[in-house]
This record gives C-alpha cells, sequence and structure tokens, in this order.
C-alpha cells in the first residue's frame, strides 16, 4: 500500500505550515496511516496538475487522488472504518463540519492578520513575488499594512477564541477525552502560525495555550517536531 501527501513546504523542504495540510497529517497520524509527504512550493502548480487543481493538501490514497481537507478526512473515515474515527460517528461528523467552517471563514483570516507577513520570510526566493501579489491582491493593501495593528489586534483575537476557551475548561480536546478531526482543525492553525511566525498569539496562563501543548505532544510529537518557532 502507497501513500503520498503533497505538503506546502518553505524554502527548508522541512518547514511545513499549510493548515489545511497539518489537519491531514494529523488525520492520518490519528488512523494509524503511514504516508510519504512531499515538499511542494507556490509557485510549483505543475506538480499538482494530476489532481486537476493548483492547490494542497493532495493525498495519493492508492491510486486515489483526493484534494481538500475535509474531503479526505471523510474519505479517511468512510475507507478505515476499523481505524479510530475521526468524527465519531455521522451526527457528530456532521457538527464538525460546522467547526470546519468556522475555522475557514474566521479563524484563518484572524491569524492572517498576525502572521502573513512573516510567511514571506520563510519562503523561497521564486515564490515571493507571487506570495506577495497574490496576497496584497486578495487583501487589498500590501502585507506590512495587513499586519501592522497586530499588537493591538492580538487582544481582540483572544477575545474570539472564548468559545475554544470555554470548551477546554470542560474538557481537554474539543473533541471531549480524547483528539479528533475537530481539534486537528483548530491546530491546523496554530500550527501554521507557529510554523512560519516567532509572533505570540497565545498567553501562556490560557486554557487553549495548554491545549495547544497536548496537541504539540500527539504522536510522538509530530508537531511538535516541525520546523518553528517555540511561541
Amino acid at each position: 500500500m502507497t501513500r503520498i501527501l503533497y505538503d506546502l513546504a518553505g524554502a527548508d523542504p522541512a518547514r511545513r505550515f499549510s493548515p489545511f495540510c497539518w489537519r491531514t497529517r494529523m488525520a492520518l497520524a490519528h488512523k494509524g496511516l503511514p504516508v510519504e509527504t512531499i515538499p511542494w512550493h507556490f509557485t510549483e502548480k505543475e506538480k499538482l496538475a494530476f489532481s486537476g487543481q493548483g492547490l494542497v493538501p493532495v493525498l495519493v490514497d492508492n491510486g486515489h487522488v483526493l484534494h481538500e481537507s475535509w474531503d479526505i478526512a471523510c474519505w479517511l473515515e468512510a475507507h478505515y472504518p476499523d481505524r479510530p474515527s475521526l468524527f465519531g460517528g455521522p451526527a457528530a461528523q456532521a457538527a464538525v463540519r460546522f467547526l470546519n467552517s468556522w475555522a475557514d471563514s474566521a479563524l484563518h483570516p484572524w491569524i492572517a492578520r498576525m502572521v502573513v507577513r512573516d510567511i514571506l520570510d520563510v519562503i523561497r526566493e521564486e515564490d515571493k513575488a507571487y506570495f506577495r501579489e497574490s496576497r496584497e491582491k486578495r487583501f487589498g493593501t500590501s502585507l506590512e499594512a495587513w499586519v501592522a495593528e497586530r499588537d493591538r489586534q492580538v487582544a481582540e483575537f483572544r477575545k474570539a477564541l472564548q468559545p475554544v476557551r470555554l470548551t477546554l475548561r470542560a474538557q481537554p480536546f474539543l473533541a471531549g477525552a480524547a483528539p479528533a478531526y475537530a481539534d486537528y482543525i483548530v491546530f491546523g492553525a496554530f500550527q501554521w502560525a507557529r510554523c512560519t511566525s516567532p509572533f505570540r498569539l497565545l498567553e501562556e496562563s490560557d486554557p487553549v495555550f495548554a491545549w495547544r501543548a497536548r496537541m504539540l505532544d500527539l504522536f510522538d510529537g509530530l508537531a511538535r517536531n516541525a520546523v518553528g518557532y517555540e511561541v
């Protein structure tokens, strides 16, 4: 059996920082499925042509080509039912879809306001023009202007995490007593920041900080051992 994951990398091929790829890497580890990861860079669209699109993660699972982290998670759940569940059943899977949408539409934009300029410093020279131009078109301003207020905005960001914080005060993981895909969704965003930026998003007294530490230690330190910053 062969399994290959195309995974976003920086100038250092060991720096893997896509939040969506981290969701998939954690999901594969949760299922106990070995995978070979292939570093991919922003301007290497031709490497993904076989998938019919140009974004990672792309998982090739025994000849089946999959992309988009949510679809990959659903595939893994459906095709490896004998392994630990990512969702805990169809009803829970439907609820986790909401969390997936919240992370994509609310959590990621918040974090981008604080770390996106730092990404420019960790990617290859040949990717920098593309990254700057594409993101500045998306944001409607320069990367420097986009993050200029981050020292002030981080306080508002921390307030926005209150639903996550309240959940973690009642239980060790977002999924309950043990981690599952709900945790990997949110953790992927924090790992994106940790792997690209020295900017501190969380205070050490925050239950979210303690949860992130538990997530970093999962699967023999899969995420903690990744190239990044100790923030």
